[in-house]
């Protein structure tokens, strides 16, 4: 008993560890922007319910393919009557009377209009409309969590920035202090150095919080928990003009042919089209078969009757039948069908118009956009470049008496907006680019 004790206990102690393992490589994960997209794709609300509309078109075409075939029914009854009847004239007796009746019908549809090949169509249409839907979804979940990710690394990179600034500041006051006990500065230099030290402190903090709230944004839209979350980190280089586009029809051209809300917006048309045809068939005749087997069975106790199954063989019987419905006058039903049916039909090549449309003034303003951040982004370089060589005149006017502390911390605001300025045109010219490459059907990566 001690040894089968001690077994399981090692089992148990082996079991928790392992998972303990797991848990830990869990939280350890680093995530990568293909991961990312990948888990978002997969696990993702709105796709999974796209993904089960799919599903339930899947039913609807085996439900219009079942109106092609006959529909089958059995029947069987039984009934009991108990009371007095009446033989004679004036002679009455007690009766229990059973009836046992079964039976079952065929009915085949031969002709409705051609109302069960539109419907049957019309599931098929639907099943296509709803992958380019589910396409669609996909596409706006990537982009949105390319620019989360973007949007990560971009505050990453400002944290860095203001980590790198506090750095200097600290190394910049204890530089002062030297002077200041050399008695080559004034004691005042010092509370400056302090009061610039708090605020890249400040400004630190600041970037750290944003870093972190990037990340839970991102871990939200994952739906993964933020704990232990985290992601790779990449350098995201210089990016060259060479990744604008010079013209923007070939984008247009692409996407007006190949883009899933235009193909969703020109299955909407074939469906109204179809609708306006179903709608039709409520003008034309209909032609039905059917056929019926029925046999009843009756038992008294004031007769001697047959056995059950003889009396169902005796009283068999068949019908045969072919109705033909001409329809006459619906009360304007029909009529009101189909003129609702051609309306909305205009409608969907509305919808489609509506849709080219959308689809021309987003990817015009993204051009635009992208354009600008180029032209912002290429500012700020040589901005930035000013700034550096101007700081580093002042470092040297300061460090020889000839600036003082305020007009050396004013060229130093400048340099840090400046390496701002050139870390968001940076983001802003690659997550522009990134949209455009979208509209053209690229997968997004940050290579």
């Amino acid at each position: 008993m001690k040894t089968i004790k001690t077994s399981n206990m090692k089992y148990s102690f082996v079991g928790l560890f392992l998972l303990g393992c797991l848990s830990l490589s869990a939280q350890n994960k680093v995530w990568t922007l293909q991961e990312c997209v990948d888990y978002a794709l997969e696990n993702n609300i709105s796709v999974k319910q796209a993904e089960n509309t799919l599903l339930i078109n899947d039913q609807d075409i085996i439900a219009t393919k079942g109106n092609f075939l006959p529909s089958l029914s059995a029947n069987i009854g039984q009934s009991l009557s108990l009371g007095n009847v009446e033989i004679f004239p004036g002679a009455f007796v007690d009766r229990t009377f059973h009836s046992t009746n079964a039976g079952f019908n065929v009915s085949q549809t031969i002709f409705n209009g051609f109302r069960n090949t539109n419907l049957y169509k019309q599931s098929l249409l639907n099943l296509e409309t709803s992958k380019f839907e589910l396409n669609r979804i996909k596409d706006d979940i990537s982009l949105n969590v390319a620019n989360a990710y973007l949007n990560v690394l971009f505050n990453k990179e400002n944290l860095e920035t203001a980590r790198a600034q506090y750095e200097f500041s600290k190394t910049q006051l204890k530089q002062v202090n030297d002077l200041v006990e050399a008695g080559v500065q004034p004691k005042a230099n010092v509370f400056d150095a302090e009061a610039t030290l708090s605020t890249d402190e400040q400004k630190l903090t600041v970037a750290d919080n944003n870093y972190i709230l990037s990340l839970l944004s991102l871990s939200q839209l994952l739906q993964i928990p933020f704990e232990g979350f985290r992601v790779e980190i990449i350098d995201i280089e210089t990016p060259s003009a060479l990744l604008m586009y010079k013209d923007i029809k070939p984008i247009l051209n692409y996407a007006f042919e190949n883009r899933n809300e235009i193909k969703v917006a020109k299955k909407n048309i074939e469906n109204a089209k179809l609708n306006t045809e179903i709608s039709k068939s409520g003008y034309l005749p209909s032609l039905t078969f059917g056929y019926g087997f029925n046999s009843i069975a009756n038992f008294s106790n004031l007769s001697n009757d047959n056995s059950f199954f003889q009396q169902i063989n005796d009283n068999k019987g068949h019908r045969f039948s072919l109705n033909v419905s001409i329809p006459i006058f619906s009360r304007f039903q029909n009529k009101t069908a189909v003129a609702k049916s051609k309306i909305r039909e205009e409608n969907s090549k509305l919808d489609l118009d509506q849709a080219k449309l959308n689809l021309e003034t987003n990817i015009q303003r993204a051009f635009t956009d992208a354009q600008a951040a180029l032209k912002a982004f290429t500012a700020a370089q040589k901005s930035l470049e000013s700034q550096r060589l101007a700081f580093s005149n002042s470092q040297d006017r300061y460090n020889l008496g000839a600036m003082n502390s305020f007009d050396l911390e004013q060229a130093r605001i400048r340099l840090i907006n400046a390496e701002a300025s050139l870390i968001n045109a940076k983001y802003d010219f690659v997550f522009k680019t990134k949209v455009l490459d979208f509209y053209l059907g690229k997968t997004i990566t940050l290579d």
